[in-house]
């Protein structure tokens, strides 16, 4: 078969099943045939290289409002490109709900972000943060109804936070209707304890943001979101896992044959705690939400995705700027921002 619009030549194909050497057709921007010696307009000569699917983002925040006057870095032009520079041809942004505001408002605002900008294909999860009578009994299932299948909800921040009442109405509604629950599992109250602590102490530094949000916060929570789960029957996706403690939960619900499922980031995956070490306030570029944690994490963490304990690996691509945005927490590390690149 010849006549292709692009030829990508000679590469070595790696696919979900399989990996072998072959040339790839492409007609009408869809791959059109596997095969040797394949003739096209154009071809791309790939001997020696990997030729891979474009990869799925399915955790970023892009364009998110914030509190004041603070932005993201990224909207869905400079996100979307820098994704797919990096090979990544699909992402999952989040429409994040805050209280107050009507869900199908807030899908319909991203959707007009995305509009016209974004450069890769793109799906929303929503975020749930005021989990009211209207948003549960018609906005969300008529959402749902509409292929919004996917929702996040905290268990911190005290503009997005649900308590353990909400979280069962939202899993509740998952139920019902074959949705998926993302949770971002962190203590709240333990949090907002440490951190008071720490800056009556004066200890306000960067790095002091992952001493008020320990693993232990991040246990507790993911064995809490883990038993409302279990306590109705439903399926849910803890988010960004970063610590062997949090693993082992999840690993012990899995053995008891829950439908838990985990994911975690590069991040935790290859960088650690030391990054808070860095000079002068360059520490503030690593404060993000869960912190990263002490070296010998990242091997359980790898050992969670080998056995299956974890199941994806997302970015949470969450930038701000050092400049004028991350240094809102000059002086006080609870004011710093949450979140890095990584899209």
């Amino acid at each position: 078969m010849d006549g292709f619009d692009l030829v990508i030549r000679g590469g070595t194909i790696a696919t979900a099943s399989d990996v072998f050497d072959a040339d790839i057709g492409i007609r009408d921007g869809r791959i059109a045939a596997l095969g040797e010696n394949l003739a096209g307009a154009e071809e791309i000569d790939a001997g020696g290289k990997l030729v891979l699917p474009g990869g799925i983002d399915a955790h970023v925040h892009l364009d998110q409002p914030e509190k004041g006057d603070l932005a993201m870095a990224d909207d869905f032009r400079s996100g979307t490109r820098a994704a797919a520079a990096g090979g990544t041809t699909t992402i999952m942004p989040f429409a994040c709900q805050f209280r107050g505001q009507s869900l199908r408002q807030v899908v319909e605002d991203y959707h007009a972000k995305a509009e016209g900008k974004a450069l890769i294909d793109y799906a929303f999860h929503l975020i749930i943060a005021d989990a009211n009578d209207r948003v549960m009994g018609q906005e969300l299932p008529a959402l749902i109804e509409d292929g919004y299948t996917s929702f996040k909800i905290y268990m911190t921040y005290p503009d997005l936070k649900l308590n353990d009442r909400e979280v069962l109405e939202v899993f509740s509604l998952a139920r019902r209707t074959g949705a998926m629950t993302m949770v971002h599992a962190e203590s709240a109250d333990a949090i907002e304890w440490m951190t008071e602590q720490l800056v009556l102490a004066g200890k306000t530094s960067p790095k002091f943001h992952a001493d008020s949000r320990p693993p232990v916060v991040e246990r507790e929570a993911t064995h809490r979101a883990i038993s409302l789960a279990e306590l109705l029957d439903v399926p849910i996706l803890i988010v960004h896992i970063s610590s062997a403690e949090a693993i082992e939960q999840l690993a012990r619900a899995r053995q008891r044959g829950l439908r838990i499922y985990g994911e975690t980031c590069p991040q935790y995956l290859l960088l650690d705690v030391s990054a808070y070490d860095a000079p002068g306030f360059d520490g503030a570029k690593y404060v993000l939400t869960p912190p990263l944690r002490e070296k010998w994490n990242q091997e359980e963490l790898w050992r969670g995705l080998r056995g299956n304990a974890l199941h994806a690996i997302s970015t949470d691509h969450c930038p701000f700027c050092l400049k004028e945005q991350k240094e809102l927490g000059k002086d006080d590390f609870s004011k710093i921002p949450n979140g890095g690149p990584g899209i």
